[in-house]
């Protein structure tokens, strides 16, 4: 089980996905759901389904009709959810105009009266950054704490003719509001096709220019100012000596994707590899930390 295929599923829209097609709408309820939604969410992505909708008490996850659905219950029955007695409902689902349906959904959000992350169906709001998001499958809209976190870090960063590189940037918010915040030079980097192909598209829609490659922490290939790393903690511990090698002399590193029981694991490694920790920020138990050398 991978918990980056999260990155892979999340925000994919209906229309893309439920063309011609009927399936199970499957709603869960947890009683942890901000810890335990991501996880639930990797164990399914496993097994075939399609989509998922995060609700307040849970997650709607849905599959087609014709697909194995017999490791649902083991899924369940998992020690790491031995806390959360997880109970479900489901119902047929005919085909319908599911863009409808998911533009209906869809909510923009505001970050601390200063980013507005919305679609393009949204009105623009007078806030000082308006950042124009088509999630597609790509992960990263600012709905969940840590983009949010990563988001909101940013806004207090100078990022003035700074070197971006926004590793595993899913939909490259990050890395487009990095650039909306007067970096020079900016990148993303993802190992997903969908995110490689929603990055430019959403740069084009916000009027930026960054660099996207399609691949992984291989393709670093320059010096950067400012590190950007939204991704899981295993990810995190085995790339960030690569991420090392390709930081200025006087660089940032942020990272995110993280729960806060796992805040000491990530200081000490980093540390013990040269870094300096500034800072942490905390929402519903993820976190960010901030460091720099």
């Amino acid at each position: 089980m991978k918990l980056q295929s999260v990155k892979n599923v999340l925000f994919r829209t209906f229309a893309e996905i439920f063309i011609d097609m009927n399936f199970i709408e499957y709603t869960f309820q947890l009683k942890n759901p901000e810890t335990y939604r991501d996880i639930l969410i990797a164990f399914f992505d496993e097994v075939g389904f399609e989509t998922f909708v995060e609700t307040e008490q849970g997650l709607q996850a849905y599959i087609s009709e014709n697909k194995d659905v017999s490791q649902i219950d083991s899924i369940l029955q998992n020690e790491i959810f031995a806390d959360q007695a997880i109970s479900y409902s489901t119902q047929f689902i005919e085909n319908k105009n599911w863009n409808e349906e998911w533009e209906k959904d869809f909510q923009p959000i505001e970050i601390e009266d200063k980013i507005y992350i919305r679609a393009e169906f949204h009105p623009k709001k007078n806030t000082e950054f308006d950042i124009v998001i088509q999630p597609k499958m790509s992960f990263g809209t600012g709905h969940h704490a840590t983009t949010y976190l990563m988001l909101n870090q940013m806004y207090d960063l100078d990022f003035t003719g700074k070197s971006v590189m926004d590793m595993g940037c899913g939909t490259s918010i990050l890395a487009i509001f990095a650039k909306m915040k007067g970096a020079a030079y900016t990148e993303g980097i993802d190992i997903d096709e969908w995110a490689y192909e929603n990055s430019i598209e959403n740069a084009k829609r916000n009027q930026v220019d960054i660099t996207v490659k399609q691949g992984d922490v291989t393709l670093l290939d320059r010096k950067y100012d400012i590190f950007l790393a939204n991704i899981n903690k295993n990810i995190l511990l085995n790339d960030i000596p690569l991420y090392l090698q390709h930081m200025s002399e006087h660089s940032t590193l942020l990272l995110s994707g993280i729960m806060d029981k796992d805040e000491h694991d990530l200081v000490a490694f980093c540390t013990q590899n040269g870094l300096i920790f500034d800072k942490k920020q905390e929402k519903n138990q993820w976190i960010t930390l901030l460091f720099h050398r």
